[in-house]
């Protein structure tokens, strides 16, 4: 059997995504973003002083600069000893520059491949340890990962669609979904895919008591193949 669903992995709301933004948008600057190309490009950790040697920088601006990336999460601030020295008299630690191990991403419209891509593979890897039927087990993966997204988001269904990307917006009492989050992936693989994410969207309803709607697949041009309707 496989682990769990590691919900963490895959929880991108909007406060994350937009601070994903921020850290994109820092590199648009030419000094910036020639420090961060350097930076990640060394085998080790870099010094302020060893970033501004080579590219001619002032080391106040080099320091400023890698300071910024390392708010922006682009970059993670390491102290190492220079000398291989410690103890005693070894001197201080210096602050030295590394790639982050964050990895950052922004799509537009909002997409969860990877979230996708981690359910397809733990249905794919529990189906060949026990011989229950792939789509079964993603279905029954999908739906228990909308109840936690349910149970850990107390809020109307409305605003954790909205927070999640799918672009919800009322139609009389149903809701409709303007975006799919595994939009390529249910163009190519519409069947495999739509199901699990009308699961995924049964679990989110279950998990925050909601009875008045029910998910239900409506496929329409421009928008998700799952509609949220008045519950029968």
């Amino acid at each position: 059997m496989t682990a769990g669903f590691r919900l963490v992995s895959v929880d991108t709301p909007k406060e994350v995504r937009d601070t994903d933004v921020s850290a994109i948008a820092a590199l648009d600057e030419p000094t910036r973003r020639r420090l961060y190309d350097h930076v990640v490009r060394q085998p080790d950790p870099v010094s302020k002083d060893e970033a501004a040697a080579a590219l001619g920088l002032a080391r106040q601006t080099a320091a400023f600069h890698l300071d910024r990336l390392a708010h922006e999460s682009l970059l993670d601030v390491v102290y190492e000893r220079r000398s291989g020295r410690s103890g005693p008299g070894a001197g201080r630690p210096a602050k030295l520059y590394r790639r982050s191990a964050k990895q950052i991403a922004v799509n537009l419209p909002d997409r969860r491949y990877e979230l996708a891509g981690r359910l397809l593979a733990q249905a794919v890897e529990e189906s060949d340890a026990t011989g229950e039927p792939v789509r079964a087990v993603l279905h029954r993966k999908a739906e228990e990962l909308g109840t936690q997204l349910g149970e850990q988001n107390r809020t109307a269904v409305f605003d954790l669609l909205e927070r999640y990307g799918f672009e919800p917006h009322r139609e009389g009492e149903a809701i409709v979904l303007a975006n799919c989050p595994f939009h390529a992936l249910a163009r190519e693989h519409t069947q495999t895919v739509c199901g699990m994410n009308l699961h995924l969207l049964r679990g989110v309803l279950s998990g925050l008591d909601e009875t008045g709607l029910e998910a239900c697949l409506a496929p329409s041009p421009g928008r998700c193949c799952v509609r949220l309707q008045p519950a029968v």
